[in-house]
């Protein structure tokens, strides 16, 4: 990891990491993140309880919406962030499979709330759809839980080689 050439393939360039930490856009997508998940977790016990029993509709109906809420503003706010560190709204190439599967997430959420508008599927199947949008879901936060660890390794080790430092940032 001694070689100059080797920041290319690093996850931020030192400039990039300056911005991220930097970036109060940080420190948001640092708060939504877990908050989504946890909305996730009541959500996915409240679809699968109702699948289970046929009981709770409506709870887990507002959970979905909530959950898709909540994801329509951590996509957003990531766009003002990917754009702040990288200087692009999307697809990064730091971030770029991740964006990918963020659109598969962002389509299966909007077309539940689609079907749940235009009462397409029974509601069996709006919670089965939910499902599959959750199942991306967790995909997309695999890698970027992926991501932030990557992050927190290059800051350790670029601050080892290179004496590059700064505030413990997220990803």
């Amino acid at each position: 990891m001694d070689q100059p050439g080797h920041l290319a393939k690093l996850l931020y360039t030192p400039a990039e990491q300056a911005r991220r930490d930097a970036s109060p856009w940080t420190l948001v997508q640092g708060i939504l993140a877990p908050l989504q998940f946890a909305v996730f977790l009541i959500s996915l016990w409240l679809v699968l309880a109702y699948l289970a029993t046929g009981e709770g509709y409506f709870a887990a109906t507002v959970s979905i919406v909530l959950k898709t809420l909540l994801l329509y503003a951590i996509m957003i706010t990531g766009s003002i962030w990917e754009k702040a560190v990288f200087g692009r709204y999307l697809f990064a190439p730091a971030f770029f499979w991740e964006d990918v599967v963020s659109m598969v997430v962002l389509a299966l959420h909007t077309a539940y709330l689609v079907a749940l508008l235009t009462a397409a599927l029974s509601p069996a199947q709006q919670m089965l759809l939910a499902l599959a949008a959750y199942a991306s879901y967790v995909l997309n936060a695999t890698q970027f839980l992926l991501k932030l660890r990557a992050a927190r390794l290059q800051r350790a080790a670029t601050t080892e080689v290179y004496g590059i430092s700064g505030a413990e940032g997220s990803a």
